[in-house]
């Protein structure tokens, strides 16, 4: 063999290939036209990579795959009769972008996605351009609440590329969070300690309280000192307060709170200002079958039996109402158990020293 043959065989091989429908192949971009973009893989002819398997729609093809760069592609079909390969970029970035997604799922991170559309039943959205669905039962906020083009915050549920299923769910970022955020203040929160927190909703019976993770229970008895009707009398919802935190069951992770423990014992002034047998005038707060409820000094109620309010009603001849003012006399004052016994009749000098007694 001649060294002309042994050069013309030696340039042969440099344009042996054998590229097929499927394989990944790195390419040269060398230019633009008005079919794509022209890339050079190393076969007899360029190859081009139409617009649409280039880039997206709102994506600048020049600016996706710049002249001169190396990339990545992948052959839809083999060369035509013209010798050319049609390859794409597109199908190369969701390959690595579904790669990356089931890493996400296998982790459990939380990645985040673009509102690609509203639909029934739910939203889509785009990751790294793979396109997923996120049911409406998986989302914190109604549809009508989201815009096309938002970002939100996603885990995956499902998850496979051969039947191209994708399913998010926003919810669960939430949730899992709150899981966390309850672990992170019940290791570090016990009776005792005075918490910030956000009124987050009233009932009946009392208030609930976010001490940042986790609800606490702010009894309607632990309002205040004073007679309370109904939280909102004295709490909004949005409202910020601090509060004592007086009761802890991991178990159940329910925490119990206190407002009125802010505030000090009015009980422990009283006994030193009321004693038995002394004159005093009060106000009704509540009136019940068993007799009327008097608060005879700031913040501390006294009992004034039914048989007395039935009396001092006779003397005033009226039927007496909540907000009224009244006269009567401490009859009995335990002040361990809080507990004050009222009169409308004065007690006798005997009745005091025998009760001292």
């Amino acid at each position: 063999m001649t060294s002309k043959e042994l050069d013309f065989e030696e340039l042969l091989k440099q344009y042996d290939y054998k590229f097929q429908k499927g394989d990944l192949v790195k390419g040269i971009v060398c230019g633009y036209d008005s079919q794509g973009v022209m890339v050079d893989i190393g076969a007899k002819t360029i190859a081009v990579v139409p617009t649409r398997e280039a880039a997206d729609k709102d994506e600048n093809v020049e600016d996706k795959l710049k002249k001169g760069e190396e990339y990545e592609f992948l052959i839809i079909r083999e060369e035509d009769e013209d010798g050319k390969f049609l390859l794409s970029r597109k199908k190369v970035d969701q390959a690595y972008a579904w790669k990356e997604l089931e890493k996400a799922k296998a982790t459990d991170e939380t990645i985040l996605g673009t509102i690609a559309g509203i639909v029934k039943g739910g939203v889509l959205v785009e990751i790294s351009g793979v396109r997923g669905f996120v049911p409406s039962s998986q989302l914190r906020t109604k549809e009508s609440d989201l815009e096309v083009g938002a970002k939100i915050e996603l885990k995956i549920l499902t998850l496979d590329p051969q039947q191209n299923n994708f399913i998010l769910s926003n919810k669960k970022v939430y949730e899992d969070s709150a899981i966390e955020a309850r672990k992170n203040v019940f290791s570090q929160i016990e009776p005792g300690q005075i918490v910030k927190g956000d009124v987050v909703r009233i009932t009946d019976f009392g208030a609930f309280i976010d001490l940042g993770g986790i609800d606490g229970l702010l009894p309607l008895s632990q309002l205040s000192w004073r007679w309370i009707d109904h939280p909102t009398d004295i709490l909004n919802v949005g409202d910020k307060i601090d509060v004592e935190v007086i009761a802890v069951d991991h178990d159940k992770q329910r925490v119990s709170l206190s407002l009125k423990n802010l505030e000090p014992d009015p009980w422990l002034e009283a006994e030193k200002q009321i004693k038995e047998g002394d004159k005093v005038e009060g106000t009704i707060t509540r009136i019940k079958h068993f007799g009327a409820f008097v608060e005879v000094f700031p913040g501390v109620e006294a009992l004034l039996p039914h048989a007395e309010v039935t009396e001092l009603q006779n003397q005033k001849q009226c039927i007496l109402q909540v907000g009224d003012k009244i006269d009567t006399y401490i009859l009995k004052f335990n002040p361990t158990d809080k507990r004050i016994a009222l009169t409308v009749s004065e007690p006798k000098a005997e009745s005091k020293e025998t009760t001292e007694e």
